[in-house]
């Protein structure tokens, strides 16, 4: 073996060969936090409040496609749901309307 690999692996200690932390290891606590509105999330929490006060669906859906679900990925599905709801509340209300007009 050549001797400058030798003196150079002599000068490092053998802690030093340990793989450098994760970046994404900082992040992993993140999620241990329970969602807001009793654990379950804005979004699903939006769309059982939706069947008393629809308007919620449509809040919800804004912040569907605002983007909010960026915060906490765990979120997406229940604002994704409320954009749904608020599509076949909508589509529903303007049939009711409909049907009454004519």
């Amino acid at each position: 073996m050549d001797q400058n690999l030798l003196q150079d692996a002599k000068e490092h200690p053998s802690s030093s060969n340990m793989p450098p932390e994760d970046a994404e290891n900082n992040q992993l606590g993140i999620f241990d936090r329970p969602l807001p509105c009793f654990g379950c999330g804005i979004g699903w929490f939006s769309l059982l409040l939706g069947f008393v006060f629809p308007f919620m669906w449509y809040y919800a859906t804004v912040l569907y496609f605002r983007n909010h679900y960026q915060r906490d990925p765990r979120e997406r599905a229940g604002l994704a749901a409320n954009a749904i709801a608020a599509l076949i509340f909508t589509v529903a209300a303007l049939v009711a309307v409909a049907l009454i007009v004519l």
